[in-house]
């Protein structure tokens, strides 16, 4: 059996005024959860109700084009410094 990367977290510090943390409180309280599950619980909803959208998956194709067109030119001027003479990409 291949060992399993073990999962990670990250620590998300968020400012809300009273009120809405008050209310935020008592409906976790009401739904028997404890802030943190809320949280997550509202950011995967959060997550799901943006992937439904009709733009998403265009916006999220754009930004993978500029993540690539950013580590060619990165791949590019690395070459460059080690002086391959030779660019990665074809522009």
């Amino acid at each position: 059996m291949a060992p399993t990367k073990p999962s990670s977290t990250k620590t998300l510090g968020v400012k809300i005024d009273d009120e809405l943390h008050s209310q935020f409180a008592l409906v976790a309280q009401l739904d028997e959860l404890s802030l943190g599950d809320a949280v997550v619980r509202a950011v995967r909803l959060y997550v799901e109700t943006k992937q439904s959208e009709p733009d998403f998956v265009a916006r999220a194709a754009a930004q993978l084009e500029e993540i690539e067109r950013e580590a060619a030119a990165r791949r590019d001027a690395i070459q460059a410094l080690l002086g391959s003479g030779k660019p990665a990409t074809k522009r």
